[in-house]
């Protein structure tokens, strides 16, 4: 027993200096602009801890916004119970704002249900186009309040106010998006994936009705082998009408999404990027080592 604990340990310390000296990778020479938004519940410690995990304990008051549950509630409402929405605004962000238009790049720590891409999606159809973004928060949380700060520091920085509609719309998608994932037969990239082929199809074909719309959505899951219920069927539906009705701009969009697998491959391919694989193939093999010790110790 003393052997599995001394050897786990060395284990979780790997696990620990391996993973927890990553960081948001930011190109300042692009950077614009930099706003941090903190959740209003956060206590003053956790409030500071947020600020050094997000290296960003010299930022001026000005820079710092401050999102409130009311808010969340606000634009989550319609598609996410009270209950799971919760009473406290816990989640934090820092916003790199970028003047490249080379896409959105999201990173998170402590966010269990939505994923970096789904912020990115859902950002690319509120309009914004270049940014760095780091998503965390001091203990597991979901996320789904995040993008309200967001996009808030977004409206702050560029000056420009995105319609409420649209802001709505944005958080319903990353909200459909997580909740299409949450199947056991759809994975992240898959649930990402598909509501990108929406996004192309759509600017495409411009779909002129419900039922074309319906049609169009039922052809590409059948093509990427994806099962929809009717009621995942009918909320696409809902959902793209009412993207539909806000005269987004369906090329920009796409073009932000295009922009934004390009930053990820060329970071996947950097020497930065290779290093972190690098670094994430050693920590399983230390796994898959230390595995074989054990066993071979209790032989």
């Amino acid at each position: 027993m003393k052997k599995w604990f001394i050897k786990g340990s060395m284990l979780l310390l790997a696990l620990l200096i391996t993973f927890g000296s990553f960081k948001p990778v930011v190109f300042a020479d692009a950077v614009t602009d930099v706003i941090v938004t903190l959740g209003e519940d956060l206590s003053a410690d956790q409030q500071q801890a947020m600020l050094a995990e997000m290296d960003a304990t010299d930022l001026a008051d000005e820079q710092i916004i401050y999102v409130s549950n009311s808010e969340e509630h606000n634009y989550l409402g319609d598609v996410v119970p009270s209950e799971q929405i919760g009473t406290r605004a816990i989640s934090s962000a820092k916003i790199s704002m970028r003047d490249d238009n080379s896409g959105i790049m999201v990173t998170t720590e402590n966010i269990t249900y939505i994923t970096g891409k789904m912020y990115s999606n859902a950002l690319a159809t509120a309009g914004v186009t270049g940014a760095e973004i780091y998503v965390t928060a001091p203990f597991d949380v979901s996320g789904t309040g995040a993008l309200t700060g967001i996009l808030k520091a977004y409206e702050q920085s560029t000056g420009e106010a995105i319609n409420e509609d649209l802001k709505k719309a944005a958080n319903e998608e990353m909200v459909v998006t997580a909740e299409l994932a949450g199947d056991e037969d759809i994975s992240d990239d898959e649930a990402v994936d598909f509501i990108n082929q929406i996004k192309e199809a759509i600017e495409e074909e411009n779909p002129e009705t419900t039922e074309e719309l319906r049609a169009l959505i039922s052809r590409l899951a059948e093509e990427m082998g994806i099962t929809l219920s009717d009621g995942q069927l009918e909320q696409l539906v809902d959902l793209f009408n009412k993207l539909k009705g806000l005269n987004i701009d369906w090329d920009k969009v796409n073009n932000t999404l295009n922009d934004t697998r390009d930053w990820i491959s060329d970071f996947a391919e950097s020497e930065e990027g290779q290093g972190i694989v690098q670094a994430v193939k050693d920590f399983f093999r230390a796994i898959w080592d230390w595995f074989l010790s054990v066993f071979q110790s209790e032989e």
